[in-house]
């Protein structure tokens, strides 16, 4: 995501001075309730290719699963502290879920499969450092090949190891991953070329835009209803009081 138009001294500041920036924030809901609507969520997968798969990538006793219960989704913009993985790939498989039930033509399994595990890729990509882990930094891996790429590499490989999974099935599924940032210049290798891959895309983006809300409401002054311009955001936010009476009289209609 592009932070705008700094002169080459300015982004090695505000590169500096994101470095120094301790983890803030945490989930809205408890680790324990996140885990438990994930295993719920998986047990309404119809498919059993993707039922295996998931239960590899994300089940109870999996390699995986630790790490990407206690993994952060970003190192500033949204979620950007421990369980933000979780969080954020929980919502937008809850919010593709009920969804998919609205738009025809979106295959469910596919859609939710996609959603939950659409980030996986961040738990090569970022790791906490510091003597009490209170920062988060990218790895080699994260830097020298992207997120997408390790995602992608990680469910092709699992896929591969499951007998007879279904070539179509396979190659819709990575297309969601490959795809899910939406356009070329955000960082997808491929825009989306399916009904799936669009709404994970969609839905991805509304949890990663209202993430970026929390962060900036935690930041503000007491009292504060605007933040500053936020690159995350690419806006201004404001935090006025919801409900509220207006201050001034409404404008005739």
């Amino acid at each position: 995501m592009s932070t705008g138009p700094n002169q080459p001294s300015d982004r090695r500041q505000e590169h500096a001075d994101r470095r120094q920036q301790p983890v803030t924030g945490a989930p809205a809901r408890t680790v324990e309730q996140m885990e438990k609507d994930v295993r719920e969520l998986v047990t309404t997968i119809q498919s059993s290719h993707l039922s295996v798969l998931l239960d590899q990538l994300l089940g109870p006793d999996s390699p995986t699963w630790q790490r990407f219960r206690d993994a952060p989704a970003a190192k500033r913009y949204h979620h950007a502290y421990q369980h933000g993985l979780l969080e954020h790939s929980l919502t937008v498989a809850q919010a593709v879920s009920a969804l998919s039930a609205i738009f025809h033509g979106v295959s469910r399994d596919l859609a939710v499969t996609g959603a939950l595990i659409h980030d996986i890729g961040k738990l090569d990509t970022y790791q906490f450092e510091g003597d009490d882990g209170d920062r988060i930094e990218m790895t080699h891996a994260g830097r020298l090949h992207g997120e997408i790429a390790l995602g992608y590499a990680r469910v092709r490989d699992q896929i591969a190891q499951i007998e007879d999974f279904p070539f179509e099935l396979s190659q819709a599924l990575l297309h969601i991953i490959l795809s899910h940032h939406g356009t070329l210049e955000h960082g997808s290798p491929v825009v989306p070329c399916t009904r799936e891959a669009t709404l994970v895309h969609m839905a991805d983006n509304l949890g990663s835009k209202l993430g970026s809300f929390d962060r900036i409401e935690r930041g503000l002054d007491t009292g504060a209803q605007w933040s500053g311009y936020d690159s995350g955001l690419g806006a201004v936010a404001y935090f006025g009081a919801g409900g509220a009476e207006p201050e001034s009289p409404r404008l005739a209609a």
